[in-house]
């Protein structure tokens, strides 16, 4: 599961209640999965990743964040 975004856009990645990390980017989110031994090959396309709170494209706060 990919969390709704926090305040600074990142979002946590988890797999039941076990975290298994945090992601700035949907391509980071695809190698938290890989580390996890969960090969994903399009985690915006995939009936294993489920999104909360926004899809893969959805990272409010982050350009904010970076451009300051």
């Amino acid at each position: 599961m990919v969390h709704a975004p926090a305040l600074d856009g990142s979002r946590r990645v988890t797999l039941g209640k076990e975290p298994l990390g945090v992601a700035t980017h949907a391509d980071d989110v695809a190698e938290i999965l890989r580390l996890a031994d969960l090969y994903v090959t399009d985690v915006a396309e995939s009936d294993l990743v489920e999104w909360q709170g926004g899809g893969p494209d959805d990272w409010p706060g982050l350009s904010e964040h970076h451009e300051a």
